[in-house]
């Protein structure tokens, strides 16, 4: 366990909110879960939840800009992945019981 002192503590308060705000979004957290299961392209993330493209992109934007997610370049195509270890295991925690295909 990290042992914090004040100072830390309190910052780590504030990027623990921040990542939570990030996903307090519902389409949002639906492209966590989705990216935790398995790494998707906007395409299959429109498809899955049911939203224009554009707005995909400007929730995997917010995303991006947090550090949540990461996308690379497959020829044409952009394959994003769940990289946030933290964010990881509270979407784990929250749809451990859900089996969605």
């Amino acid at each position: 366990m990290e042992n914090l002192n004040e100072k830390n503590y309190k910052e780590k308060i504030l990027d623990y909110s921040e990542l939570l705000k990030a996903i307090g979004h519902p389409i949002r957290l639906c492209i966590c879960f989705k990216l935790l299961k398995e790494d998707l392209n906007v395409t299959n993330l429109q498809d899955c939840l049911g939203v224009p493209q554009s707005t995909v992109s400007q929730h995997l934007s917010i995303l991006k800009s947090k550090k949540i997610i990461s996308g690379n370049r497959n020829g044409v195509e952009v394959i994003y992945s769940l990289i946030n270890k933290d964010i990881r295991k509270i979407v784990s925690t929250l749809f451990d019981e859900i089996e969605i295909n």
